[in-house]
């Protein structure tokens, strides 16, 4: 299968960014907000000298190097530079707790690690590790101080020697099928997997975004998600470099006060965003405009009128983006349905896509000129081709099974579960879903999640969530199945509730007593737009914020009995 682009005669990362530096070296390529961008050449440039001082200090093919650290500029040098010499990049999100950064510094047997100064303490325990130096992201400086010194010395002398002595050596040549990244995933099932991506899986999934979308050296991708996710690092740096496009990061949390501060300055026309984002901005700024008194709650029930008003609320949105966005892409977990009504209406540039780690990421996606399904993730990716495993007969339902250039090579260290899913060159992901008549997917939840109900019936707790998330009072929810009944747990915008019940004036037991009351007539409105055998029993407060995963996925198994 070939892909349609010139100068680049194989699927490997160094020839994607050679080919990049060669065609835009005078474009802007990254920046933090507000800083001075450097170019394509420039970019390139400080990749060589990085992947340089790798070579001198012993990092060679196949060799792992962890990269933990906030969005900045000098993570995507760290990350082409050890991909540049055939070494492998082990990236870690940031929220991940020490432990299990020590534990995926132990199991890649990493011997260098790029660290920001931000999260350097995290390494100062890791003489147990391969660990034999560490580059402090910020300066891109080794800083042999990071880790235990009295460890560090005898092996700095042998790595020294062993650099010496091979330096002369021509470099083993980087092959499409050579392993580029392993990625250590934090599900929802609570195992931790090493996804192993080669260079074509990273390269191919960037190039098959053309069949969505096209970039240009033009547009400016604002970077809101960690680049450790596979999805931002394909899509949101990857991509972009391949167009020679910019991209600018905030390397703070995207709350709403530093997004608006963002759209304002770099006007983006394209970014990425988990779901959780756009249905804050949704739920907190656009309907209480379009409901902030009796009439226009009224008028915003008539469908006629709701979809004008929505048609309005769109170009206000787009306005409050920077005017310019033209992409905004939406992965990583379930829209809302009542969210996506809303960007349909509104005619938001908006695509939802759906992918894994495991298939680097990208499977399904609607091209942006064309107008979306409601609820689809959309037809398969150029070469790509979904199929569904064992179809119901009647929901032609059943597990989604992915062929692609982009699968993994597997999990690293883990015959067993690679052998699990990988089955006769193709992938089951364990989403359950259905194909329709115009190849558009539909995705209906994680099998692993899936409850039968008392009539046979499978019941999908996303879908009770998304109609229970959207009670404005409502933060989030989880639907379990408890002594074969269906219960809930919801964690409330307690703000909200206590500017509605007065706690200012009641006492701790009324206000208690309220969001009792609040949680039964939640119920009672939820049960009357499900079926019989989807009803809940029972709403539990849920009084801290759900555990979930970098894509804002609840950890269900820590709320399982």
């Amino acid at each position: 299968m070939t892909y349609p682009y010139e100068n680049l005669d194989n699927y490997t990362l160094p020839k994607l960014l050679d080919r990049s530096v060669l065609l835009y070296k005078d474009s802007d390529a990254l920046s933090k907000l507000s800083e001075v961008p450097m170019n394509y050449l420039e970019f390139g440039q400080k990749v060589q000298e990085m992947a340089k001082l790798l070579q001198e200090n012993g990092i060679s093919h196949g060799d792992k190097v962890l990269l933990l650290s906030q969005n900045m500029p000098n993570l995507a040098i760290a990350y082409f530079s050890v991909t540049y010499i055939g070494a492998v990049i082990v990236p870690v999100l940031p929220d991940f707790h020490p432990s299990e950064v020590l534990h995926i510094l132990r199991h890649s047997e990493a011997k260098a690690a790029f660290v920001s100064h931000k999260h350097l303490s995290t390494l100062e325990e890791s003489s147990d590790t391969y660990l034999e130096f560490a580059i402090e992201l910020d300066s891109l400086k080794i800083i042999d101080e990071s880790i235990n010194k009295s460890y560090l010395s005898g092996l700095r002398t042998k790595t020294k020697e062993m650099a010496q002595k091979f330096s002369n050596q021509t470099p083993k040549e980087i092959k499409e099928e050579d392993l580029a990244a392993i990625i250590y995933t934090s599900g929802t099932t609570g195992h931790s997997k090493g996804v192993m991506l080669s260079h074509k899986n990273i390269v191919t999934n960037a190039l098959s975004t053309h069949s969505i979308l096209e970039i240009t050296k033009d547009d400016v991708f604002l970077s809101i998600l960690p680049l450790a996710h596979t999805y931002e690092c394909t899509v949101g740096l990857i991509v972009p470099i391949l167009h020679g496009s910019s991209v600018v990061y905030i390397d703070k949390t995207p709350t709403p006060s530093v997004l608006l501060k963002a759209f304002e300055i770099v006007k983006p026309t394209m970014m990425l965003s988990v779901p959780l984002i756009i249905e804050k901005i949704y739920k907190n700024r656009v309907l209480p405009k379009l409901t902030n008194s009796f009439i226009m709650r009224n008028l915003y029930k008539n469908s006629y009128l709701r979809k004008r008003l929505n048609k309005v609320a769109g170009k206000k949105l787009l306005e409050t983006f920077g005017g310019r966005l033209r992409f905004f892409g939406i992965g990583g977990a379930a829209l809302a349905p009542y969210v996506e009504k809303f960007l349909i209406e509104a005619e938001f540039p908006y695509t939802v896509g759906y992918g894994l780690t495991e298939t680097a990421p990208l499977l399904a996606g609607t091209n942006i000129n064309l107008q979306p399904k409601f609820r689809s993730t959309g037809p398969a990716f150029y070469g790509v081709e979904l199929k569904i495993k064992d179809p119901d007969p009647i929901t032609k339902e059943g597990e989604i099974m992915a062929s692609s250039p982009s699968v993994m090579l597997g999990y690293y260290k883990d015959k067993e579960k690679t052998d699990e899913v990988l089955k006769d060159g193709w992938f089951l992901t364990g989403d359950l879903g259905y194909i329709d008549e115009d190849g558009y997917l539909f995705i209906r939840g994680r099998s692993k999640n899936v409850i039968i109900g008392s009539d046979g019936k499978n019941i999908y707790p996303e879908q009770l969530e998304s109609i229970i998330n959207q009670d404005e009072a409502v933060l989030d929810s989880l639907v379990l199945e408890q002594n074969s009944k269906l219960v809930a747990r919801v964690h409330l915008n307690y703000e909200l509730l206590d500017k509605r019940f007065h706690a200012d004036k009641n006492t701790d037991i009324m206000v208690k007593e309220e969001i009792t009351e609040f949680l039964e007539e939640l119920r009672l409105r939820v049960n009357s737009q499900v079926a019989s055998s989807s009803k809940i029993v029972k709403f539990i407060e849920q009084i801290e914020p759900f555990v979930e995963t970098p894509t804002k996925k609840i950890k269900r198994y820590l709320y399982a009995e």
